[in-house]
């Protein structure tokens, strides 16, 4: 690890091109273990039957926590440039979306 760090003691990180253009998601969900926090990111659309999972990262407890703590202060800081995220008491997508097969 020592030579990912430049003379500063700053960490170099590549972001190869596929990375950087992102996936884009519209629910995650959640669950954990006693040794680790699994979040899948997946993008659901109306009318479509199946949804896949687009992204799954594993964290540990400590980096899962750290990532809250960010996510939370980034939300913050979003809010006093551009006034409040509104926020929905139900998913704008309900869980069992798309046709039920029902003529």
């Amino acid at each position: 690890m020592e030579e990912n760090k430049n003379k500063d003691g700053q960490l170099n990180i590549e972001l190869d091109q596929a990375i950087a253009e992102g996936t884009y998601s519209n629910l995650a969900i959640i669950n954990h273990s006693v040794s680790e926090f699994i979040v899948d990111f997946i993008n659901i659309m109306p009318g479509v039957p199946k949804a896949k999972v687009k992204s799954r990262i594993i964290l540990t407890p400590q980096h899962a926590k750290r990532l809250a703590k960010a996510l939370a202060d980034n939300v913050r800081k979003f809010e006093e440039a551009n006034g409040e995220i509104k926020d929905y008491e139900r998913p704008t997508v309900p869980m069992n979306f798309g046709p039920t097969g029902q003529a």
